[in-house]
């Protein structure tokens, strides 16, 4: 089935517009809760949600479509997305939904959905919800409408759950930490946990209005975070984004290291302990080569899937690995939770800070990545460009001219209509040459000058 409804990473787009409204969420709702309805049990879904204004309402529209269903709805109020994942399975829920559009700014919002395991859907399963979407959908009997109730210690479960995976008896006295929790889901997690195991805290980015979520902060903006750190004279910068599912982390002197830098660190100190499953690291396209050639160097393999945090975790959980992620700072590990958790990844980044007495500048620049270009162009869904003949020509040129020195991969957007364009290559000036080039070439055929 091809989903025509749902992204990469759920339902997405500008709230209080198609599909992301009230009268479209509440139909979410009602067909999700009839997908997963089973006979002879009470039927329960968690649902948690970030900080932007438009959460109320879409919180509202979605216990309605749910409890039309039968289905009982716990409310966890603000909360990380890997809360939701975790809660979900603890709570022996049969589903969770967490509603936050990430690190978007606050005038988007989005659906993520888990399954009972607390994993997100697949693609088929999406695609079984969309079809129920195209009907009516069957609503229970009066006497059968579900319940709500908002459940206060969501959080505090999830706080205790974060904390468990830092090594016992471990503190981080000593430790001065700033942390940017976006103005989103963990700006009271985030803070706690890390005041609770020791550290020295400076908090930014904990005072949500519904419309500073991610603005001028944030894992794509670590301006802030960056100067606070070098102000206070910190040891580490943590950034999360607006639901915490992703890191960024910051070094002592300033300077960012990415997804794949993170990822390089700790696949390379477990693959030394023996605790990396099968000797491989999940990671997508995107990853950077030099991620590629560093692991080699260590005996670990990569293993690359299509862009998306959810295609990561499938094929952690096929093939039995616990450690995958994204550039972006999705980091899984899922030794420790079901999805991304900024929270964790920083947890585990700091206790081989601790273990080994070494700043975050050693530890967090563990290979130099190759000079990256992304470009993204906008483009019809009714004129594709990359199916004319002359576009795929250039294309296959230019990848020639890379061949062993660089790559190029280009898709299109699950969640926008834009096709992206990166490349990857050692000389700068033949890499911008390349992606110029191809790119000129998809705006002429996509008649976007």
């Amino acid at each position: 089935m091809v989903r025509k409804f749902f992204g990469t990473d759920g339902v997405r787009g500008r709230a209080n517009q198609y599909p992301i409204n009230a009268e479209m969420t509440l139909k979410l709702g009602a067909a999700v809760g009839r997908y997963f309805r089973r006979d002879g049990n009470e039927h329960r879904v968690v649902i948690g949600k970030d900080t932007r204004r438009s959460g109320y309402m879409l919180e509202n529209a979605l216990t309605a479509g749910l409890t039309s269903t039968g289905m009982n709805v716990f409310l966890l109020g603000p909360i990380p997305t890997p809360g939701v994942g975790l809660l979900t399975r603890s709570m022996r829920a049969d589903l969770g939904v967490m509603i936050s559009a990430s690190h978007n700014p606050h005038y988007d919002n989005g659906i993520k959905l888990f399954g009972p395991d607390g994993y997100k859907l697949n693609d088929q399963s999406e695609a079984e919800i969309e079809e129920l979407l195209e009907h009516d959908i069957d609503r229970a009997s009066a006497e059968n409408i579900g319940k709500a109730k908002r459940i206060d210690d969501g959080l505090g479960r999830y706080v205790e759950r974060v904390k468990s995976t830092f090594p016992s008896g471990v503190r981080l006295d000593g430790i001065k930490i700033v942390v940017d929790c976006a103005n989103g889901a963990a700006y009271k997690s985030a803070p706690e946990v890390l005041w609770e195991l020791g550290a020295d805290v400076i908090p930014i980015g904990i005072n949500p209005d519904g419309f500073n979520i991610n603005k001028d902060c944030g894992s794509t903006n670590t301006q802030a975070i960056k100067e606070a750190v070098l102000s206070n004279k910190a040891d580490l910068g943590i950034c999360l984004d607006g639901d915490a599912d992703r890191v960024i982390l910051i070094d002592e002197f300033g300077v960012e290291g990415d997804g794949d830098q993170i990822l390089a660190v700790l696949a390379g100190r477990w693959a030394q302990q023996g605790i990396l499953t099968g000797g491989t690291l999940v990671s997508t396209v995107m990853s950077n080569l030099g991620l590629e050639r560093y692991l080699k160097s260590k005996s670990v393999a990569l293993l690359r899937t299509s862009v998306g945090d959810r295609y990561v975790v499938e094929a952690m959980r096929k093939g039995g690995y616990n450690l995958g992620g994204e550039q972006s700072g999705h980091i899984v590990m899922t030794d420790h939770s079901t999805t991304g958790d900024g929270i964790v990844a920083a947890l585990q980044f700091l206790s081989i800070m601790k273990k080994e007495n070494t700043p975050a500048s050693l530890l967090l620049h563990q290979f130099e990545a190759y000079p990256q270009k992304l470009v993204n162009i906008a483009y019809s869904p009714n004129n594709d460009p990359l199916k004319i003949d002359s576009v795929q020509e250039t294309i296959n040129r230019l990848e020639k001219k890379l061949f062993g020195i660089g790559r190029v991969l280009i898709r299109k957007s699950g969640t926008e209509p834009l096709i992206r364009i990166m490349a990857e290559c050692e000389d700068e000036a033949l890499l911008s040459s390349v992606v110029d080039e191809i790119a000129e070439k998809i705006k002429l055929e996509s008649g976007n000058d």
